[in-house]
């Protein structure tokens, strides 16, 4: 392990890994310690082990509060958008999420394509990543935002809003709560869920970039997705 990159990813003795707590399918528990533990945790420990420090959590309620936090942590375990890459520094994708749209029963919207039109209003999970592409991509529908996943689905209710974006399997369960509910076929886009580091950190990014490469081709995302019986999360491509 190089000087530079140790540097880089501990500079403090310890590798301080962000980690989305509002990511339900990579944070699936807590440790015997209370720390975060799952699929994106693991990765974090991971890494630590190879560069032969210790892992030391920093655990943020929303994906948008870890990005404006570069900086005060090494690495960050967050969906990668464009506009987070602005600041950061991200590796290929270990994960993939589907995120798709649930509309009620009795929904003319049969299809992804026609929810993007004028009077549709879409609830969605402020700054999540799906958010990001929804903000960049819906051009006639309107977005209302909400704080959280459970914030987003009691908007819709309230609200009568006509569609609810979300993860594919968070959207599972809503439905079971929502008699006659659909979840679209399809999907309007996969989130990636990758490692970044702050975009100062070139040596560092281009070892975490090897580094995600190898622990999809070794088995080692499969292993924690299937250690952690997670469904509707899939190794990247």
């Amino acid at each position: 392990m190089s000087p530079e990159i140790l540097a880089q990813l501990a500079p403090t003795g310890e590798l301080r890994a962000a980690i989305n707590m509002s990511n339900f399918l990579l944070v699936t528990g807590r440790g015997p310690a209370g720390e975060p533990d799952g699929v994106s945790p693991g990765m974090a420990r991971a890494i630590a082990e190879r560069l032969g420090v210790p892992v030391r959590y920093m655990p943020f309620p929303r994906p948008g509060e870890l990005a404006d936090a570069v900086g005060t942590w090494d690495i960050g375990l967050i969906g990668a958008e464009p506009q987070r890459a602005e600041k950061i520094a991200f590796t290929a994708a270990y994960a993939e999420i589907e995120a798709t749209y649930l509309v009620r029963g009795d929904s003319p919207i049969t299809e992804l394509a026609q929810v993007d039109q004028p009077g549709v209003r879409i609830a969605v999970t402020a700054r999540a990543a799906y958010d990001l592409w929804l903000e960049r991509n819906i051009q006639q529908a309107k977005l209302l935002r909400a704080e959280s996943l459970d914030g987003a689905f009691e908007l819709f209710q309230r609200e009568k809003l006509e569609v609810l974006a979300g993860l594919k399997p968070r959207l599972l369960s809503d439905a079971e709560a929502l008699p006659g509910a659909r979840i679209l076929a399809g999907h309007f886009t996969a989130v990636q869920q990758a490692i970044g580091t702050a975009r100062a950190n070139v040596a560092a990014a281009a070892w975490l970039r090897d580094f995600v490469e190898e622990a999809k081709a070794s088995g080692l995302v499969a292993s924690l997705i299937a250690k952690h019986q997670v469904r509707g999360l899939s190794v990247a491509r």
